[in-house]
């Protein structure tokens, strides 16, 4: 998901701390970014949970792992040096399709599109440009890996953040239960190449959700 990076990925927010993390006095740039290991997942989950539970859209511990395990090589934490105080997941998934938040994540599927999940740093350090570090090395990571576009779903009136950083709005694709009545399908190209069309859909009240 990307809620609002400024203010807290698909996909991204900035909030208050989760505990561990409170009175960090890391300065920004002693901020590294590494691969998600086993032992982050208690900072990770309990980051999620301060960002998305005011949104309605938390997904717990074990979704978040599971979305990991299907592309490791495509997920990473802030590290302050004491642990995570910010992540990044994001996994191949079809274009103009997400993932389901009401069900934990299987194998990846074959795309050449890469679905930015979810982004969040922590309050402490908030406002020092560190969700667009985390961008941009999660696009350097796709384009090295040949992916085409990255996608997301912008949540808790996020949009401009994400149009700000080049991602363009789908809003005629809709989305599973789950991302709320403002969720945004949107996505940014890797390459000089024109956005593709979304595939049409029929119009119907019935809405669908985030990413």
């Amino acid at each position: 998901m990307g809620a609002d990076a400024a203010a807290g990925a698909g996909a991204t927010a900035e909030t208050s701390a989760p505990s561990g993390i409170q009175g960090s006095r890391t300065r920004p740039s002693g901020v590294r970014i590494r691969h998600i290991a086993d032992g982050d997942w208690d900072r990770v989950a309990a980051l999620e949970a301060e960002v998305y539970t005011p949104l309605g859209l938390s997904e717990g511990r074990a979704a978040l792992e599971s979305r990991a395990r299907a592309s490791p090589g495509t997920c990473f934490v802030l590290d302050d040096g004491d642990g995570a105080v910010g992540y990044v997941l994001a996994l191949p998934y079809p274009l103009f399709e997400c993932p389901d938040l009401s069900r934990d994540e299987g194998a990846a599927l074959p795309s050449r599109n890469l679905h930015l999940h979810d982004l969040a740093v922590a309050g402490p350090l908030r406002g020092h440009g560190l969700a667009r570090r985390l961008l941009r090395h999660l696009s350097a990571t796709a384009r090295s890996r040949t992916y085409e576009r990255i996608s997301l779903v912008a949540v808790g009136g996020s949009d401009t953040y994400w149009a700000a950083r080049g991602f363009a709005a789908h809003p005629e694709v809709r989305l599973p239960d789950g991302y709320g009545p403002d969720a945004l399908y949107m996505s940014l190209p890797l390459a000089a190449t024109a956005p593709p069309a979304a595939p049409h859909q029929a119009t119907d009240p019935q809405e669908r959700r985030r990413g």
